[in-house]
């Protein structure tokens, strides 16, 4: 029997595994569009942008989700629920002040005419910021179903391994999120 827990113990997740394949699918999907952002930036008619500055307020905010995140897991594997509630609730609230705050800085570029209509360099911020963004929104989306499950559910009798999907997934978000501003700032520029 005891053989047989240890077996169990080894094998991932199926969740895990899922999670581990989106991951490589989504790192190849961005490689394949800063590979394009570097080909096409050879040609003549390219135009750099400068990024807004907002841009790294939003970097800051999602770097100290990422510790809140692990914050709240630490927080859950020790049953403490009253902080894991708030921690869980602060990433939350972190997760959509960084999609604000990347509203505010495209909202940036339109006031300076640089739209997804403009030079090459301005369809490639669009596409990879936008993108990154869909990605940050599902993982809101994800963060307010375990708030909500956190008050309403019984958090006692379920395991971990949701809030370490979500905790992986919110820390890749993060390490994107600063491949694509060191990109942006190193080659892009």
């Amino acid at each position: 029997m005891q053989t047989v827990t240890l077996e169990q113990n080894r094998k991932m997740h199926p969740h895990k595994f899922t999670l581990w394949v989106a991951i490589g699918s989504i790192v190849m999907m961005f490689a394949g569009l800063t590979s394009a952002f570097i080909v096409k930036s050879n040609q003549a008619s390219w135009r750099p942008v400068v990024m807004p500055k907002i841009f790294w307020v939003s970097t800051v905010v999602l770097l100290v989700s990422s510790l809140v995140i692990q914050l709240a897991l630490r927080s859950f594997k020790q049953r403490k629920m009253q902080q894991y509630r708030l921690l869980i609730g602060m990433t939350l609230l972190l997760g959509a002040a960084f999609i604000y705050l990347q509203w505010l800085g495209f909202s940036e570029l339109w006031a300076q005419h640089i739209t997804l209509r403009g030079s090459g360099a301005a369809q490639f911020l669009y596409v990879i910021f936008g993108l990154h963004g869909i990605h940050v929104a599902g993982g809101v989306i994800a963060l307010l179903v375990m708030f909500i499950k956190a008050f309403t559910g019984n958090v006692k009798q379920y395991g971990s391994t949701s809030i370490e999907v979500a905790a992986t997934y919110w820390h890749f978000v993060d390490l994107l999120w600063i491949y694509i501003m060191v990109f942006f700032l190193v080659i892009g520029s």
